[in-house]
């Protein structure tokens, strides 16, 4: 690994030598046998005006598969378009297949986009306009329209033909998509069937009429879990009647679940947007402050909560010690089963097994921890502070606050997802603040049931 290290070093910097001289030869011969992606991190590196000699030294086609080798941040699209000629890169973007020149101008402003399309060629421009229409974050959003359908009255010989003169601009030849006369799905057949078939056999004589498909208006996520599910390599995405409109393929979904795990973790962190390293203070508190303001009200209300039980607390100042434990436990039980609810909601467990069923299985973990807690609890106040009755009632608040928590870490997500809304806003921070406001109250309140007795 370090030798690859020392040996790419070694190549950025004859690389940059080559740029400094002005050596247009050497660095597209040195270059060009990079992978795309290292192209890509080279790229990235260079200042300014060395990216305006490499926008010079590559085309349009290759500058395209160095920027579909790698996914930049979002503003970066913009910022490197810029630097390019409007000319070269209304190419580069009509080189790109159409799902991921979607993904760069949906990253720019409304007049830069119509710029751009109307300076490229007109089949690309439409196939592009065409895939902007859909709404973010479906089916039709990220599928691709490069792609590779035979008509079901084809003949093998006829078809190896269409595959061989689609196969150049098409995202993969792996699965051939079969169409009736009016392009609606009605078959699939794989690349592997084809080259094994006899030449004068019919499409829909050999072809798998089982054809699994998505609606153009499926969520990303639903198509995701179709791909892992059936370890498809891409899926067709049709309408409501059935004809083909596109495909999602594997490379996309791996790009869908990377963006819905940073996604899900930055709402889990409470933070509206995930940071990241090249974002300034500024712009870093920005994206954390309402998240903070929100969950800071939740916590006045532990405060007002604390008001209200100042005369017991008063009474028996020792309360007051275990007020962190109580909260603290509750919190991270709360989280915890807030874990595994999301989870299986991401992954689509919930859907396959009874919602109840996962309710009644958080509430017996949650009983069955509480009481385990609140024993060990009873026994170390007891031998710490000598008072038996303090050490009940700590061990019964950490049970009852355990038992309470962990269903709230689970019925919370599930109530949220009911309502349409994306169950990670049930944050880390937002179940936790939630947990102290209960387990406060629990806790404090039993001690003021109970006050009499623990003044004696």
């Amino acid at each position: 690994m370090k030798e690859e290290m020392n040996q790419l070093q070694l190549e950025e910097s004859n690389l940059i030598e080559f740029l400094s001289n002005d050596l247009m030869d050497a660095f597209r011969e040195e270059f060009m046998q990079l992978h795309p992606y290292d192209q890509s991190l080279f790229f990235e590196k260079v200042d300014p005006e060395i990216r305006k000699k490499i926008f010079h030294y590559l085309s349009p086609q290759e500058m395209a598969e160095l920027f579909e080798a790698t996914k930049f941040e979002e503003e970066q699209y913009d910022f490197y378009l810029k630097e390019m000629d409007k000319t070269y890169a209304a190419d580069m973007l009509s080189y790109m297949y159409a799902d991921n020149a979607v993904d760069v101008l949906n990253e720019l402003g409304k007049d830069q986009v119509a710029s751009y399309l109307s300076i490229m060629d007109v089949e690309s421009a439409q196939e592009i306009k065409d895939l902007l229409h859909y709404e973010e974050y479906t089916a039709g959003s990220i599928m691709t329209t490069e792609y590779v359908a035979i008509p079901e009255t084809s003949t093998c010989r006829s078809a190896m033909t269409i595959l061989r003169n689609e196969a150049p601009k098409a995202e993969t030849i792996y699965y051939m998509f079969v169409v009736s006369e009016d392009h609606q799905l009605t078959g699939v057949i794989s690349l592997r069937d084809l080259i094994i078939a006899d030449e004068d056999t019919l499409i829909k004589d050999i072809m798998n009429e089982r054809v699994v498909s998505v609606l153009v208006s499926a969520d990303q996520e639903e198509v995701a879990h179709m791909i892992k599910d059936y370890d498809f390599l891409a899926v067709p995405v049709v309408d409501f009647e059935q004809h083909l409109l596109g495909i999602v393929t594997v490379d996309d979904i791996i790009d869908v679940l990377d963006e819905e795990a940073s996604d899900d973790y930055s709402k889990l962190a409470g933070v509206s947007d995930m940071d990241t390293f090249d974002k300034n203070p500024f712009q870093a508190a920005k994206k954390r402050l309402p998240w903070l303001i929100i969950l800071l009200f939740l916590g006045m209300m532990t405060a007002s909560l604390m008001s209200v039980f100042t005369e017991t607390l008063e009474k028996v100042a020792l309360l007051a010690v275990f007020i962190p434990l109580i909260s603290g436990t509750a919190g991270n039980s709360g989280t915890q089963a807030l874990a595994v609810a999301i989870r299986g909601i991401a992954t689509g467990d919930i859907e396959k097994q009874s919602k109840l069923k996962l309710l009644a299985r958080e509430a017996g973990t949650g009983l069955t921890t509480g009481i385990l807690c609140g024993i060990i609890v009873v026994g170390i106040v007891f031998f710490w502070k000598h008072d038996l009755l303090i050490g009940l009632l700590v061990g019964a608040a950490i049970f009852v606050s355990i038992f309470v928590a962990t269903i709230c870490g689970s019925f919370i997500p599930l109530l949220i997802q009911r309502m349409k809304i994306d169950p990670a806003v049930a944050s880390g921070p937002f179940i936790t603040t939630i947990n102290d406001v209960i387990s406060i109250l629990i806790y404090l309140g039993l001690a003021t049931v109970f006050i009499s007795s623990l003044q004696v």
